[in-house]
């Protein structure tokens, strides 16, 4: 079982920064898709930024620019450095996995989804 847990969501002012951290458990971190989603209240969950098995990354076009998602293959952890945070940033945000059979290519064969933390801009 897949097991995902954020840290480092908390209150902080219009302008400043917070790095959000996911660490993954149960499965070979490498063949997983990554990605941060949030979801404010009363609206739906929204993509924020993914990262492929390979590297590579998508925005949603609020942030780029602002935040930045990476990923350490050897600490099995994905991270959301989050600049220049505004009032509409705030939300819970979420850590999801894509689990392939492999690095490359692969099969998907299950979707997991921490618990969220939750990050509030405000002054």
């Amino acid at each position: 079982q897949v097991q995902l847990v954020e840290s480092g969501g908390g209150l902080v002012q219009p302008g400043g920064s917070l790095r959000l951290s996911c660490a993954a458990s149960g499965s070979i971190f490498s063949n997983n898709a990554m990605g941060w989603y949030r979801q404010a209240a009363g609206k739906e969950r929204e993509l924020v930024a993914t990262i492929t098995r390979g590297g590579s990354t998508n925005y949603a076009d609020s942030v780029k620019g602002r935040f930045t998602i990476s990923r350490d293959n050897v600490k099995n952890t994905v991270s959301l450095q989050m600049n220049s945070l505004k009032p509409e940033d705030t939300a819970v945000y979420y850590c999801k996995a894509d689990v392939y059979t492999s690095r490359i290519s692969g099969i998907r064969i299950g979707t997991y989804w921490g618990q969220g933390t939750q990050v509030t801009v405000s002054s």
